[in-house]
């Protein structure tokens, strides 16, 4: 993926998150604050982890194929809004592991 091609990702998700802020002003009087956000965010990550048992057969097959690849999309989804909301780059932050993990495993 190229940088534009990233650029483009986060530019779509925070127009998202743009319009869920939307919906909790108008169904909750305020927007959630960054721990919610994180909160809601490993709640999908610990639904990332029960569609991956649910596939391999390590527990009962509730969800379908097509969930678990919305909630990695989704997971995803969450690590940009919560790096934008937290000031980090994401693509410098991305850059920077796996540049620190192919040396340390060189």
């Amino acid at each position: 993926m190229n940088k534009d091609s990233f650029d483009e990702i986060i530019r779509r998700s925070m127009e998202i998150r743009r319009k869920y802020r939307q919906l909790e002003l108008m169904h909750h009087g305020s927007e959630w604050t960054v721990e919610e956000d994180a909160l809601a965010y490993l709640t999908d990550a610990g639904l990332v982890g029960r569609n991956i048992m649910s596939q391999q057969q390590r527990w009962p097959k509730v969800d379908s194929e097509a969930q678990l690849e919305h909630k990695l999309g989704e997971n995803i989804w969450w690590l940009i809004v919560l790096a934008k909301r937290s000031g980090i780059d994401i693509r410098k932050a991305v850059d920077q592991f796996l540049i620190k993990t192919e040396a340390a495993l060189e």
